[in-house]
């Protein structure tokens, strides 16, 4: 695996730490409520806060996913690619369902990633 394909997949695992950090410790903070495109008053609500704390765990397990497979799996790219696929795939019902440009942001970097697995 090639250094390139290392920091693109620690990256990932990154930008998912940061959406955990996002939904479960900084929930109704300015940086949540303009990177969701939602109001503050709305993201204060426990209901709100509920369902992205939840969420937030999910995202952290991707990155804890990632980085698992990176250093300590026997067969690193096959878990990798599936976590991968996994990313694109819900980014891409993202797309459909809530904000077109979420295939970008949250998909973007793990379908360079994905492909790079395949260089």
């Amino acid at each position: 695996m090639s250094i390139i394909l290392k920091v693109l997949i620690v990256l990932v695992a990154l930008e998912f730490f940061y959406i955990m950090y996002l939904e479960t410790l900084a929930t109704s903070s300015k940086a949540t409520s303009r990177v969701f495109n939602m109001n503050q008053e709305e993201l204060e609500r426990p209901s709100v806060q509920t369902l992205f704390k939840n969420q937030g765990v999910y995202n952290g397990l991707i990155g804890v996913g990632l980085l698992y497979g990176l250093f300590f799996s026997s067969n690193p790219i096959e878990l990798i690619q599936m976590i991968l696929i996994y990313i694109i795939l819900v980014a891409s019902y993202g797309a459909l369902t809530s904000d077109k440009k979420i295939i970008l942001t949250q998909g973007g970097l793990a379908i360079l990633t994905l492909i790079s697995t395949f260089l």
